[in-house]
């Protein structure tokens, strides 16, 4: 072997494994791209689902706040009604104290007290009602003045015993009966 073809045997070994270490330099290079490509599209996904996720979540909460709220205005609006129209039936009733069937309920409640609670009682009522009053129970009446709508609050002579016959007590007592006829 000559000197120049051993110089020309190490040359082409030489270019070989450059040549090889090039191809697989390339295509480690090539793995670790796609790998990190793979890795950002995986990141990438992910990212997006959890963002989807999270403005699902947003948007239900959104949702049902704002179904919160609506039930919240229709409930006010609901009772703004409800005492719009318990604010007619106080007028009514205080309508129908000017009229003359109220002597005879009046009456009535006196003598439902006097049964309720025997003969010796206090009766007192309103200031409006007082020559009434006083004309029904007699000795029994106290002028003590009460505000109340109308009706009588009739009291043992010892203080034990209260019948409370107005008529703001009674529409307080059958207030739930009075919203659901309104309703």
């Amino acid at each position: 072997m000559t000197l120049e073809r051993l110089i020309a045997e190490i040359q082409s070994r030489a270019e070989r494994d450059l040549a090889e270490l090039q191809t697989r330099t390339e295509a480690e290079k090539a793995q670790v791209v796609a790998d990190r490509d793979r890795r950002a599209q995986t990141l990438r996904e992910s990212i997006t689902h959890q963002a989807e996720g999270e403005a699902r979540r947003e948007s239900t909460q959104r949702i049902a706040g704002a179904r919160m709220q609506a039930r919240k205005v229709e409930y006010e609006a609901r009772e703004r009604a409800m005492e719009s129209s318990l604010q007619g039936v106080r007028g009514l009733l205080s309508e129908f104290t000017a009229s003359d069937e109220y002597e005879s309920v009046l009456e009535r409640m006196c003598t439902f007290a006097q049964e309720e609670l025997g003969k010796e009682l206090r009766i007192s009522g309103r200031p409006e009602d007082a020559s009434t009053l006083k004309s029904i129970a007699g000795k029994s009446f106290d002028p003590t003045p009460r505000a109340i709508l109308g009706g009588l609050i009739a009291e043992t002579v010892d203080g034990e015993r209260r019948l409370t016959l107005t008529f703001d007590e009674l529409l307080r007592l059958r207030e739930d009966r009075v919203r659901a006829l309104l309703a």
